[in-house]
């Protein structure tokens, strides 16, 4: 049962992990955590957790208009990929044990956090290379990142904005605006499956989205403005956290 203090709590909460996660970071750092401390078992705090980040979504595309402008085309081409990725994962945790991933989640989200630090030596090699195979890259990942997005998700954020600053777009601002809504349209559709088929704890759903609607509108105006080094920086250190989080309490 969540009490009114427990709701006040998941709105600072959801407006900081907002905040953090439309900015570049690590949404389920924070969110994640606060479901579970307010009482909700593991599974339950994963399912409520993954609805109500559909709130980030709204907030994200208002804040990143600048940095969205011209990328209509773009984002037809592959938020499907990152929809069709997100349904399979959803039907991956209703059909299996929640635990499988359990001890492979923090070495992916490591890989992620330390990949973005590396970022421009492997843009670097990249751009010395042959690019004709980069969108079978770029869809061959996108497509299992929105499926671990769709299974559990935290740590998915840091990983897909590396990729996209390797293979779409170096600047930081406009690969994680469109980070932001190839996540949307993952969680739209595995938090569709979840409604549906799962049971979802709405008295801890709705006051967390309430407050991650208001963070993810403040959190891309964050990341313009913030020295592109610092993000990249402060985003690695969050992913390192989590990943250590995750190894010392594993998802389950």
């Amino acid at each position: 049962m969540i009490t009114l203090t427990d709701a006040v709590a998941l709105v600072a909460a959801g407006a900081v992990a907002g905040l953090v996660g439309s900015a570049g970071g690590i949404t389920s750092l924070v969110s994640y955590p606060a479901l579970l401390a307010v009482g909700l078992p593991a599974l339950a705090a994963n399912v409520a957790n993954n609805v109500a980040l559909i709130a980030c979504w709204p907030g994200s595309a208002l804040g990143s208009q600048p940095e969205l402008r011209g990328r209509g085309h773009w984002l037809r081409r592959w938020a499907p990929v990152a929809a069709l990725g997100g349904a399979a994962g959803a039907a991956l945790l209703l059909l299996t044990p929640s635990g499988v991933f359990a001890r492979i989640v923090p070495f992916l989200v490591l890989a992620g956090a330390l990949a973005l630090v590396f970022e421009p030596r492997l843009t670097a090699r990249r751009r010395g290379g042959s690019i004709r195979r980069e969108p079978v890259i770029l869809g061959g990942w996108l497509l299992a990142l929105s499926l671990y997005n769709g299974y559990f998700g935290a740590g998915s954020g840091v990983m897909l904005l590396t990729l996209l600053l390797v293979l779409v777009d170096r600047s930081l601002p406009i690969a994680n605006a469109l980070k932001n809504m190839l996540l949307g349209a993952a969680l739209a559709v595995s938090a569709t499956m979840y409604v549906l088929f799962a049971s979802v704890r709405w008295g801890a759903v709705l006051p967390l989205a309430a407050g991650m609607f208001l963070g993810s509108r403040v959190g891309p105006l964050l990341a313009r403005r913030l020295p592109p080094g610092f993000l990249r920086w402060a985003i690695a250190g969050l992913g390192v956290a989590l990943a250590v989080q995750l190894w010392v309490h594993p998802a389950s």
